[in-house]
């Protein structure tokens, strides 16, 4: 009885999701994508864009489309995808109890007694795949299991027969069951540790096995290799134990977000995300990194900030507002232009945490009405959606519905902290072809009256001594130093 862990991955999963909601996507191919730009890349493709044309996570939105012209590009619904994950959850535990989620689509399981013996094993990964069908999702969303002796063999197990596959590997199969696969195959080996890997002299997955507990541990660098070394035979290694070292955001900014009102809107926002999420898990930040890129331009905006640990969003907002002013300074005296070079993405991190336990209540007037003023924003964003009560600053961000949820990778996010309301005419994602079609239709129309003025404008703007000067000022390109 060497099985110890079934790993469920569901098949495509975001893909699969708008094909189960929309039927005419169903035998599609099909790709999600974060922001409708063909700038952007892929975060999901279907079971068909893979098979058949080679799209995967990561390939970019023009690539795909010269792979596939017909390909259908959907915007991502992470709260959707969020709830069918529970509702997958749920399944899954009437089969057999699940261990914390892996990520958004991976969920361990653990064998005890005689659920070890292959037999058993097998069976409920059966009746894991027909749950899911009976709770109305049919064939359209499918799932991936691995059963083996831990739960990083599971894993890769899990990957070897996709869709709708299950695979078994027990500890007599180790190491041959694995000498079919590329080293990019196993988990936590990227492209610079293949590469190091390679230098070391262990090219397949074959040399990998064979190499030495104290070979894996160089090569590695680390205690990590000889885990790795462990973990290749078949050991279960106990969880390491993390804490929570950061919580922040980031967002690429639109078009028409691409100046100094519309990046500091979008920060705003951004903060006041991470300040929710902060004290939703009772913590307290006693730092912020503040990082802004630039089109056409290597020189990056970086702010490191150390201050007292603390928690409420107006403390922390007003602390990003003080630190940006140098930047827009620049802007105004000319020591950045930002038609040249605009801001291209933001990002802002809250660090140094510390358990809320670990201070005192604030003692002054002024902090505590700050503290009482966060508590409101949590509870009516919490009642309404997020963004149904937010300050002024964020307004142009909010009303652009910039830096929308988002599923990061090993994170289940919570609707209920980051899902945008419908208040204040914001659009919420469309729920059926009508919606979606009304809502391109709105988006061609400001398009095209946003160009009719733009050509409008050109067409009747004077020039020389009797107009504006058609002689813009040279521009001056901005250096690290001047922010």
């Amino acid at each position: 009885m060497t099985l110890r862990c079934l790993f469920v991955d569901f098949d495509s999963f975001f893909a699969s999701v708008e094909q189960h909601d929309d039927p005419s996507l169903r035998g599609r191919p099909v790709a999600v994508i974060p922001v409708a730009s063909t700038t952007t890349c892929c975060i999901a493709a279907s079971k068909e864009a893979k098979r058949d044309f080679g799209i995967k996570t990561g390939t970019g939105v023009a690539e795909a489309l010269e792979r596939c012209p017909d390909i259908a590009l959907q915007l991502a619904r992470p709260a959707r995808y969020v709830r069918v994950h529970h509702q997958f959850l749920a399944a899954i535990a009437t089969c057999i109890p699940h261990g914390k989620a892996a990520s958004v689509d991976e969920v361990p399981c653990w064998l005890i007694g005689r659920e070890r013996q292959r037999g058993n094993a097998t069976a409920i990964a059966r009746n894991i795949k027909q749950a899911l069908r009976d709770i109305g999702f049919g064939d359209t969303l499918s799932c991936s299991i691995g059963i083996a002796p831990n739960k990083f063999l599971a894993k890769t197990a899990s990957d070897m027969d996709k869709p709708d596959g299950l695979t078994v590997i027990e500890e007599s199969d180790l190491p041959n069951a694995l000498h079919g696969l590329s080293l990019r195959d196993l988990c936590g080996i990227g492209p610079s540790m293949e590469a190091r890997l390679v230098r070391a002299g262990i090219g397949t997955v074959q040399r990998l096995c064979g190499a030495s507990r104290d070979q894996l541990r160089r090569a590695w660098g680390s205690i990590e290799g000889e885990r790795f070394w462990l973990q290749l035979r078949g050991y279960e290694l106990p969880e390491r134990e993390t804490a929570r070292a950061s919580v922040g955001h980031s967002h690429v900014l639109g078009p028409d977000l691409r100046n100094v009102s519309g990046m500091r809107s979008v920060l705003f926002k951004l903060l006041a995300k991470a300040a929710m999420r902060l004290r939703d898990e009772e913590l307290l930040a006693g730092g912020m990194a503040i990082r802004i890129r630039f089109v056409g331009m290597d020189a990056r905006f970086e702010r490191d900030l150390r201050f007292a640990p603390l928690d409420d969003t107006p403390a922390l907002l007003h602390l990003l507002g003080r630190h940006l002013q140098g930047l827009e300074r620049a802007a105004t005296d000319g020591r950045w232009n930002q038609k040249r070079h605009p801001p291209l993405s933001v990002a802002v991190t809250l660090v140094g945490l510390l358990p809320r336990t670990a201070t005192c209540g604030e003692l002054m007037a002024d902090r505590r009405q700050a503290h009482a003023a966060s508590a409101l924003l949590d509870r009516v964003n919490r009642k309404y959606g997020n963004s149904a009560l937010y300050l002024g600053s964020m307004a142009k961000a909010v009303d652009r519905n910039a830096a929308p949820m988002r599923i990061p990778f090993q994170q289940i996010p919570k609707p209920a902290l980051e899902e945008e309301a419908g208040l204040h005419g914001i659009e919420q994602s469309p729920t059926n072809a009508a919606d979606l079609l009304q809502v391109r239709m709105n988006q061609f129309k400001v398009l095209a009256e946003k160009t009719h003025r733009e050509r409008d404008a050109k067409r009747h703007r004077p020039s020389g001594a009797g107009g504006w000067s058609v002689i813009d000022p040279a521009p001056i390109s901005p250096q690290a130093a001047l922010f």
